[in-house]
C-alpha cells in the first residue's frame, strides 16, 4: 500500500479518539469458529492494521475472551521478525476484546501448495524446491526464538505461515500455544480427551497414500484436541506431556509437504490419519514426488523430524536449522547444474 499525505498529516484528530473509535473504514477480511478480523485506519497514527476481536455470539462467554486476550500477549511478546507485532491491545463497551496488529501483505504457504499441486507453472517458477525449504527453514528459526522464550506453538502447518511480498516469512495464530509454566491440560481452559491412548511405535508399516486433491475438508480433532490432526505429534494425539520437539515434528511434516506437494499422513478420516502419525511411515517425500528432484539427502531430515519417538527427533529446533542449512547448499548446487 503506497504512503499517502493524510497519514503524514502533522495534526492530530481533535478530540482525540481512544479505543475502537479511533479506528476508521471496518472491513471484514476473514472469519473463523471463534473470531473475525478486520481491516481498519488507525487515525491517530496514520496506517492501516488488521483488528481481531470475537464474533457477536461469543463476546460475554469467559472462555474465549479469555483466550483471545491470552492469544494477543503472547503474540505481542514474541517480538521477532517471524511474528506479527501487535499495536494495541483493548476492550470496546460493544464489541468485547480486542487486539491491533501489523497488517501483512502476501498469502499464506498452503495457498502456494495448493497452486503448485494444480501445476500452475508461474507459481512453480516463483517457489522452486530451494525457495520452499527456506520458507520452512525461516519458520523454524520463529520457533526456536519461541522456543527459547518458553512458548510452544501447537498449530504449525503451512496454513499458518505466511509468505510476504518481499520474501518474508511469518508465523501467526499463536492461539494454541503453550507458555511454560502455566497450567497444561486439565486447568478448565481446555477440553481434556481420553480417547486417545495407543502409544506410538516405530512400526515397518508403510501409509497407504491415495491421490488426493488440495481442495479436501480440513479434519476436525478428537474433542477438540489442540492442533490441526494432519500436522498432530504422537504426544499430542495421545495428550501427553508436550515439549519444544511436538513443534519439530510438526515442522517435519511441513517440511515433507513444501518437498513433495503431498501430505505424508492424511488418511480418508480423522481416526485412519492418527494411526498413520502414531503406527506407520510415509513413503520417502524423494520417492514420492520424484518429479520434484529431491535429493535423498532431505529423506533422511524429514524421517528425524517425524520420529514417532521423540527421543529420536532433532532435539531442538536448532539442530533442524542446522541440517536443512546443508540440504540448502545441495538443492541449489543441483538446481544450478
Amino acid at each position: 500500500m503506497m504512503l499517502s499525505l493524510s497519514s503524514t498529516d502533522i495534526q492530530l484528530p481533535t478530540p482525540q479518539p481512544v479505543g475502537l473509535a479511533k479506528y476508521h473504514d471496518l472491513t471484514e477480511m476473514a472469519r473463523g469458529g471463534n473470531g473475525v478480523l478486520y481491516s481498519a485506519y488507525d487515525q491517530i497514527v496514520g496506517r492501516t492494521v488488521v483488528l481481531k476481536m470475537l464474533l457477536p455470539e461469543h463476546r460475554l462467554d469467559r472462555g474465549f475472551r479469555r483466550r483471545l486476550l491470552r492469544e494477543a500477549r503472547v503474540t505481542a511478546q514474541l517480538e521477532h521478525p517471524g511474528t506479527v507485532p501487535v499495536h494495541e491491545i483493548g476492550e470496546d463497551e460493544e464489541y468485547g476484546i480486542y487486539y491491533a496488529m501489523k497488517r501483512i501483505s502476501g498469502e499464506n504457504f498452503f495457498a502456494v501448495l495448493r497452486q503448485l499441486a494444480k501445476g500452475d507453472e508461474n507459481v512453480a517458477d516463483a517457489f522452486p524446491l530451494h525457495r520452499r525449504i527456506e520458507i520452512i527453514r525461516d519458520t523454524c528459526q520463529t520457533l526456536d526464538f519461541a522456543h527459547a522464550s518458553g512458548v510452544i506453538h501447537r498449530d504449525v502447518k503451512p496454513e499458518n505461515i505466511w509468505v510476504g511480498n518481499f520474501g518474508e516469512v511469518t508465523l501467526l495464530d499463536w492461539g494454541s500455544a503453550k507458555v511454560w509454566g502455566e497450567p497444561a491440560f486439565g486447568d478448565g481452559r481446555y477440553p481434556v480427551s481420553t480417547v486417545r491412548r495407543r502409544e506410538p511405535a516405530d512400526a515397518s508399516l508403510t501409509v497407504k497414500h491415495e491421490e488426493q486433491s488440495y481442495e479436501v475438508p480440513p479434519l476436525t480433532p478428537v474433542d477438540q484436541l489442540v492442533g490441526t490432526p494432519t500436522y498432530m505429534s504422537p504426544e499430542q494425539i495421545s495428550n501427553r506431556d508436550i515439549d519444544e520437539r511436538s513443534d519439530v515434528f510438526s515442522a517435519g511434516v511441513c517440511l515433507y509437504e513444501a518437498m513433495a506437494i503431498a501430505e505424508p499422513f492424511r488418511g480418508r478420516d480423522r481416526d485412519e490419519t492418527f494411526d498413520n502419525i502414531c503406527m506407520r511411515q510415509p513413503t520417502p517425500p524423494s520417492e514420492r514426488s520424484p518429479k520434484q528432484r529431491i535429493p535423498p539427502e532431505a529423506d533422511r531430515i524429514v524421517f528425524k523430524a517425524i520420529a514417532k519417538q521423540k527421543d529420536r527427533r532433532y532435539q531442538s529446533m536448532r539442530e533442524l536449522i542446522a541440517e536443512l542449512d546443508e540440504l540448502l547448499l545441495i538443492v541449489r548446487q543441483e538446481e544450478t547444474e
